[in-house]
């Protein structure tokens, strides 16, 4: 159904929804949006923080005792 929209009919859904939104609500809408992705990504990379020092904390060294003093 929507395979063959194009150019002019983007263009036409945006004007309508232009018309029936107003300039103020959707300019708005795209601030929490922004907001919103700016969220997402922060979360990422705390949980990509969280990951890896959970890593770090169960690294077990596997050196034989004999030769950690030889470092």
């Amino acid at each position: 159904m929507l395979n063959n929209i194009g150019l002019p009919g983007l263009i036409l859904i945006a004007v309508v929804v232009l018309v029936l939104f107003g300039r103020g609500k959707i300019s708005s809408l795209m601030g929490e949006v922004g907001k919103g992705i700016t969220s997402f990504k922060k979360g990422i990379d705390e949980g990509k923080a969280e990951i890896e020092e959970q890593k770090a904390e169960d690294a077990k060294d596997v050196t034989p005792e004999g030769e950690k003093d030889k470092a």
